[in-house]
């Protein structure tokens, strides 16, 4: 797509923050981040949103619902994948799709968000 800032970013065109490039998918810093770590997730083909993915993209959403916990661990969320709650870490995997479900870029994305958060307080 020709005025899509995400397929942009994963031609070369503009440049990011780069956390991991591979043959599908491109992942990097969010320029407005909500927290300490806040990555996005993208597919290097243009798909708009979640809702416009079909069965042909499974093994593409799993590609990215994969490459998040690896992410966020390399990012220093913390969490480790034991099953059980130490008490801090973590991280959210969130889809924004459509314009009431808060998508501003309509090119599909996983955004990745965790880090420390101050404001809950001690457990």
């Amino acid at each position: 797509m020709d005025n899509c800032i995400f397929c942009k970013i994963a031609s070369g065109q503009i440049p990011s923050k780069k956390v991991h490039e591979d043959e599908d998918l491109i992942a990097f810093h969010d320029i407005n981040p909500a927290a300490p770590v806040h990555v996005l997730i993208v597919p290097k083909q243009h798909i708009p949103t979640l809702a416009d993915c079909t069965e042909q993209h499974s093994a593409l959403l799993g590609k990215m619902m994969l490459l998040a916990p690896r992410l966020a661990q390399q990012l220093g969320c913390g969490y480790e994948a034991d099953g059980g709650d130490n008490g801090s870490g973590g991280f959210k995997t969130l889809f924004n799709t459509g314009p009431d479900g808060g998508q501003e870029v309509y090119h599909l994305h996983l955004h990745v968000i965790g880090g420390p958060r101050p404001w809950r307080g001690q457990r």
